[in-house]
């Protein structure tokens, strides 16, 4: 039996402490999470992301680099990526009269699968394994956490393009991450700082912003639920609920990859069904709802790390307790996610066609 490992924690800066590696080596982590404190410059991050691997060979290097303004890594060459607005915004760029209506879309279609290639080239290039990309919530205009990061209003659009974007990351041997299931683009709360509640029926989600996530589920590799409520459907978060995560994202839309839990430090994840909970038992309530992998983020710089080897040991206790289950069928989605081939390092990169010919086609 392979020990499921279902923690993604993170690390305080950019090189590890003796601290961090002990942490890394717990056999319930599964991953690391990279943040700006972890960047200085590539050559310290590809030696940071080398050191994580002398650690744990199979350790997931993950990091948020979706483009725009959320994009960790900035400096030192790489490739400023466009919010994914610019895309939706190429996509309906088009004239009355062109002789091939669709040629606009055809060429956001491409660009987006540039973006997807240059992002995962250069992060693979690196040392980094995984990024939590593409986001498929929908934009209503109304939510400033969700806003420019969205695609479009139009469920088809975004799928399209987000499938293009994964395209790139897969030539760039990269996973995928639809984020934030069932739809985080339609209420204005933040659930960094908030719960929000998203007070519509389960018919009007599917028929609109799950819906790219019943076509797209044979090509994404993982999924990212929403630490929204859903009252209509269930009292829980998507991300606690056995509703949201079993019943509708695996059996009603058939998706098989891995689920990652969202930050369990959000502020959306701190209160469930109006209790207070603490990041052990929002992590195993999640497991229990199923997820595969839960993250703990920017507690490393909290208290010496304290939030992280709190719940190491509460996760722990809670395992030997029955509390929740190791899972084979989990620990084989995480171990999936890792990079498949051979990246190029940055000065090959840097001259190779394809990656030239991504850059050639970026909006």
């Amino acid at each position: 039996m392979t020990q499921h490992a279902p923690l993604i924690i993170d690390v305080a800066t950019d090189r590890l402490t003796a601290q961090d590696v002990v942490r890394l080596s717990h056999p319930l982590v599964g991953g690391v999470i990279l943040f700006g404190r972890n960047w200085t410059d590539r050559e310290t991050l590809l030696a940071l992301c080398q050191s994580i691997k002398a650690v744990r060979s199979d350790l997931l290097i993950c990091v948020d680099h979706e483009g725009g303004r959320v994009q960790r890594f900035r400096r030192d060459g790489f490739t400023h990526i466009p919010a994914m607005r610019a895309l939706g915004e190429r996509w309906l760029s088009g004239k009355a009269g062109d002789a091939h209506p669709a040629t606009h879309a055809l060429h956001a279609m491409n660009a987006a699968t540039a973006c997807g290639y240059v992002m995962g080239a250069e992060l693979r290039a690196c040392g980094v394994d995984f990024t939590f990309a593409p986001i498929l919530d929908l934009d209503y205009g109304h939510s400033a956490v969700i806003g420019d990061r969205a695609f479009s209003r139009d469920p088809g659009v975004t799928a399209a393009l987000a499938k293009s974007v994964m395209q790139g990351l897969l030539q760039a041997g990269m996973g995928n991450c639809g984020k934030h299931f069932p739809g985080h683009g339609f209420v204005a709360a933040d659930s960094h700082t908030d719960i929000p509640i998203d007070r519509r029926t389960l018919k009007a989600i599917l028929s609109d912003d799950a819906l790219p996530y019943a076509w797209l589920n044979g090509s994404l590799t993982s999924v990212m639920p929403a630490h929204v409520v859903y009252p209509r459907v269930d009292k829980r978060p998507a991300g606690f609920s056995s509703r949201w995560l079993q019943d509708i994202l695996r059996g009603r839309l058939g998706f098989q990859g891995a689920v990652f839990s969202d930050d369990l430090s959000m502020a959306g994840a701190r209160t469930i069904e109006g209790l207070e909970v603490t990041p052990t038992a929002a992590a195993v309530l999640a497991l229990n709802a199923g997820c595969d992998l839960v993250l703990l983020c920017n507690q490393c710089v909290v208290d010496a790390g304290a939030p992280i080897d709190d719940l190491l040991s509460g996760l722990t206790q809670a395992l030997l307790q029955n509390e929740w289950a190791d899972n084979d069928a989990s620990e084989d989605r995480r171990r999936r996610l890792l990079p498949v081939g051979d990246a190029l390092g940055w000065d090959d990169l840097m001259v190779d066609p394809v990656y030239m010919h991504a850059m050639s086609l970026l909006p």
